[in-house]
């Protein structure tokens, strides 16, 4: 049904205040769409969010983004927030080794201005945390990596660590190179990961362009750019935001268009935009719209956990570092970005895949990390801790396990004008803000041209 041979303009209604239902409300809007967004939560962002503490604006969890994610670039700029969130000019990561028998050492990931794959052969001859035969195996695997197509489904058949022992990669490789970002970007460990996602992973953050793995995070609360600049544009742009509340019921009216039933309403559209994570749409999605309703259920979520510690002076000269030898993943400094007064230094100890310890008592993390954090930075050790909490999301992403490909589903359904986003959808990438952006667009691109209004966008050719 299109806005043309209709007696009112084309109305759709959007499910969830994520990224994604955010980006699919901002392209619909911006062609012309009259459009109402539904969030049950008192906030936008959905799981990239912050709250306060305190006096402390904390972030949920460390979220970082990577030069080649276009199209949440495109978003910050939309958005009106990329100087709020800067990439750096050059990929630079810090990894210290404390596991070494001779004392902790400090290598550096680092990138030139070359061309790929040059670019990354200079950082890896001065990775110390690899012998020269590690070094020379993984520039084998990376030129082996750089012939394989992410979206063969064979790939999604084998686990990322089957195909790096086929490469001849050490356990050492996996742990110092090849876990270190990849536990980062797809909340998994090697052997617990689809080998499809970690080569669209690989391949595009390291062997697609020189600057391709550079590394942007917020320079300010998340909040600050998911929900308050968010919220800025949507408004702009003419969408109606209905905080808390959420969508409970979605039928066909008699004329063949959509009703949203919430508590105390029934919005009708002509388009539905369900954006809202996995469970939620298999509740809310009307019989008949997939094949296989149930391969929802069958998509497992993945934890993140992490642990935030405020010192009562300067214990980390580096905005972040990764660490080997250490159940420490990743540690950022939020001192900044959190407000933090009289002093001191507010670290977060971002943790992916994180199954083992989701659950644990605070009491338990304090004990193991404070001490990590002290074996990591020699300044923490006689520092007072001026408050320690930590941070919980279960359901984080989606488990990236070998054959969830077969799980995900596009943005189309069986029902005309019913359409899905969210990070767990088919869009090729793992559970991330680019991810999240990219099904917003896919979403709200097919409900345009459902409509009878295809509104093409310069970004929508790199999908």
């Amino acid at each position: 049904m299109t806005g043309r041979n209709h007696p009112h303009p084309s109305r759709a209604v959007v499910v969830g205040g994520g990224l994604a239902g955010v980006t699919s409300a901002l392209r619909l809007a911006g062609a012309g769409v009259d459009v109402t967004l539904l969030e049950g939560r008192p906030r936008l962002g959905g799981l990239a969010f912050s709250f306060r503490r305190g006096d402390l604006s904390v972030d949920n969890g460390q979220h970082v983004y990577l030069r080649c994610c276009t199209f949440y670039r495109w978003f910050l700029d939309r958005i009106e927030g990329s100087h709020l969130a800067p990439l750096q000019d050059r990929l630079d990561v810090p990894v210290l080794d404390v596991g070494r028998p001779t004392g902790p050492r400090l290598g550096r990931l680092r990138r030139t201005a070359l061309p790929v794959p040059l670019h990354l052969a200079g950082g890896l001859a001065a990775y110390p945390h690899l012998s020269l035969a590690e070094k020379a195996g993984v520039a084998r695997a990376a030129l082996a990596l750089g012939r394989l197509d992410p979206a063969d489904p064979a790939l999604d058949g084998i686990d990322f660590a089957t195909w790096l022992r086929r490469q001849g990669q050490s356990q050492r490789t996996i742990e110092a190179l090849w876990d270190l970002v990849g536990v980062a970007t797809l909340n998994a460990t090697a052997p617990n990961a689809s080998m499809a996602l970690a080569a669209k992973v690989f391949k595009t953050g390291l062997l697609s362009e020189p600057g391709a793995a550079d590394i942007g995070w917020a320079a300010v609360p998340l909040g600050d750019l998911h929900d308050t600049l968010a919220r800025k544009a949507l408004e702009s742009a003419g969408v109606r935001i209905r905080l808390r509340t959420r969508a409970a019921s979605l039928t066909r009216t008699e004329d063949g268009r959509w009703a949203v039933g919430t508590d105390g309403e029934r919005i009708e559209a002509d388009t539905v935009v369900l954006a809202v994570p996995q469970g939620d749409a298999h509740r809310l999605l009307p019989e008949g719209a997939l094949d296989d309703p149930g391969r929802l259920l069958d998509l497992a979520d993945a934890p993140i956990l992490n642990v935030h510690v405020v010192y009562d002076r300067k214990v980390l000269r580096r905005p972040f570092f990764a660490a080997l030898g250490s159940p420490v993943q990743w540690v950022f400094d939020r001192t900044a970005s959190s407000g933090l007064q009289g002093g001191g230094q507010y670290l977060a100890v971002s943790q992916s895949a994180a199954g083992d310890e989701i659950d644990l008592p605070v009491a338990e993390l304090r004990k193991r990390y404070l001490p990590e954090l002290e074996r990591l930075l020699p300044a923490a050790r006689g520092a007072g801790i001026r408050d320690f909490f930590v941070t919980r999301e279960r359901t984080a992403t989606f488990a990236p396990a070998p054959g969830v490909g077969r799980l995900r589903p596009g943005t189309h359904t069986r029902a005309p004008g019913l359409h899905l986003a969210g990070a767990w959808t088919a869009t090729g990438w793992p559970a991330t803000m680019e991810g999240a952006v990219r099904s917003g667009f896919t979403a709200a691109q097919a409900a345009l041209q459902a409509l009878g209004r295809p509104h093409e966008h310069p970004l929508q050719e790199a999908a």
